[in-house]
């Protein structure tokens, strides 16, 4: 396959991005946990916005030029579902959940969801990491 001459640019926009977006996800999680007030500013919410707009961007661009169907490529069907998942967490970490309790236990598995999402796409399976750990070898 012939990529454009600027794939190895998109691609590593997009891994810089990830670790951007985990880590400051990380760090604002970690932030209103312990009843920081600055982590829901509006600076800080714009910063997450534009930094996974960029990184959305940067991942349609991916799948564009390499040409992958998230039904024929099941490692990238369990990676946009896994995002979907992380989303949903985030929210209920940084302010959607109803007790401290849930939005501990949200953010953690937060960051597991993300840790794994990021697993399945450098492995390009959607085990990943579980494969050695249950068996699975396909």
């Amino acid at each position: 396959m012939n990529f454009p001459s600027w794939y190895p640019e998109i691609k590593q926009m997009h891994i810089a991005l990830v670790a951007a977006s985990g880590l400051l996800f990380a760090v604002r999680g970690a932030a209103v946990l312990t009843g920081k007030r600055w982590a829901m500013r509006s600076p800080w919410r714009w910063l997450s916005y534009g930094i996974d707009t960029l990184l959305l961007s940067a991942g349609v661009a991916l799948w564009s030029i390499l040409s992958l169907n998230p039904v024929q490529s099941p490692w990238l069907g369990t990676k946009l579902l896994l995002l979907v998942l992380y989303v949903v967490l985030g929210s209920l970490a940084l302010k959607r959940a109803p007790t401290p309790a849930t939005r501990r236990l949200s953010f953690a598995a937060a960051l597991c969801v993300y840790l794994f999402m990021a697993s399945v796409a450098v492995a390009h399976h959607p085990m990943s990491v579980l494969q050695n750990l249950l068996g699975v070898y396909v």
